[in-house]
């Protein structure tokens, strides 16, 4: 078993998640707690100060986004709408205190977004709010099977790379990642690295889109290929094991030069990532109880899959959204208070 079988097993609990029996009863006592949140007390060290998050167009994030939110305004905070922006763009507002924090920040994936934005001098990446996150090339159980084909590297043989053509141009359709989210810049230094382009194609748009029309290609029994991430709910679609199977790489291909090598020795490509909190650093100096929660709030990756099914499902509002983190802080609430607890505590002289 490769080492990512955790990662899927991670992926089939999602069914299994108790908190989301909580989101009937949550709903009811939304509205009241949205109401007590807007009229903090004055010892509250958020009092009066309006906190901006930004995310990406990946609309699964916004449940992390508003669990945050939802933190903040229990220590006084005052969020406003999330705004989307691509990933660079966002590190550039909030190093430039245009905004206030990101909770999406995948380390390393997104390293050089940060270090373009000023690094450290003007921002403070901080805690391990959601991980291991785990990215990677698949194609169908069925035409690995059949072909025994393992790793990426193989698809340098024209004849196996054409049984993945789905426009007729004789290359591999990748299904990959749309530009701006950093997966892509990975992607296309494998191309190279892997001596791929001659054989392959790395098909880019809509990825919601194209991995609709992957997920139906697969129904139709035709051979897929393509890119993908956990927490998110195409490897509860696509089972990795049961539908799906994780391709390898021959070695080790990326700018920065890092060792993707897992400790089984598998190699997928792609650096285990923990999604982060950046904010600004500025800010962040003045405001020690919002750092402290930064520092301290997890997200369980089984959690994020289980919601991001509920959005694929058709409970994708922002109305959903916000029953869904409810839900979530309900069945959690003694840890959640006890986040609360710890951020209160570290605005005190």
């Amino acid at each position: 078993m490769h080492h990512l079988a955790h990662f899927n097993a991670i992926d089939k609990t999602t069914r299994r998640l108790k908190w989301l029996s909580a989101l009937a009863l949550a709903a009811l006592t939304l509205s009241t707690g949205l109401a007590m949140a807007q009229t903090p007390s004055a010892a509250l060290p958020g009092k009066g100060i309006a906190v901006q998050a930004l995310q990406s167009s990946v609309a699964e994030e916004t449940f992390q986004t508003m669990l945050v939110n939802s933190a903040l305004e229990k220590l006084g905070y005052e969020p406003q709408p999330i705004k989307e922006v691509a990933y660079p763009t966002a590190h550039i507002a909030i190093a430039n205190g245009d905004a206030t924090f990101l909770a999406v920040h995948w380390d390393p994936l997104h390293q050089d977004y940060y270090e373009n934005a000023g690094g450290s001098a003007k921002l403070l990446r901080i805690g391990a709010y959601a991980g291991p996150a785990a990215q990677g090339y698949l194609i169908d159980k069925a035409t690995a099977e059949k072909y025994n084909i393992t790793n990426i590297e193989q698809l340098r043989d024209p004849g196996l790379a054409k049984l993945f053509d789905h426009d007729g141009d004789g290359k591999a359709d990748l299904t990959g990642c749309d530009p701006g989210w950093g997966c892509e810049a990975m992607i296309e230094h494998h191309m190279d690295g892997y001596k791929l382009r001659a054989t392959v194609k790395h098909v880019q748009g809509s990825y919601a889109a194209l991995i609709a029309d992957t997920i139906g290609r697969y129904g139709r029994g035709e051979s897929i290929l393509y890119y993908t991430w956990t927490p998110y709910w195409v490897s509860g679609v696509l089972v990795p094991g049961k539908d799906v199977v994780w391709l390898q790489v021959p070695f080790s291909s990326n700018p920065q030069n890092a060792n993707t090598r897992l400790a089984d020795g598998s190699d997928y490509g792609f650096s285990v990532n923990t999604t982060r909190i950046v904010v600004n650093r500025a800010w962040a100096e003045k405001n020690p109880a919002a750092v402290k929660l930064f520092d301290i709030m997890r997200l369980p990756i089984a959690d994020i899959s289980a919601q991001n099914e509920r959005m694929r499902s058709g409970e994708n509002s922002q109305a959903d959204i916000a029953r869904h983190v409810a839900g979530w802080i309900k069945f959690h609430q003694q840890l959640f208070d006890s986040w609360i607890a710890q951020a209160l505590a570290a605005a005190k002289p």
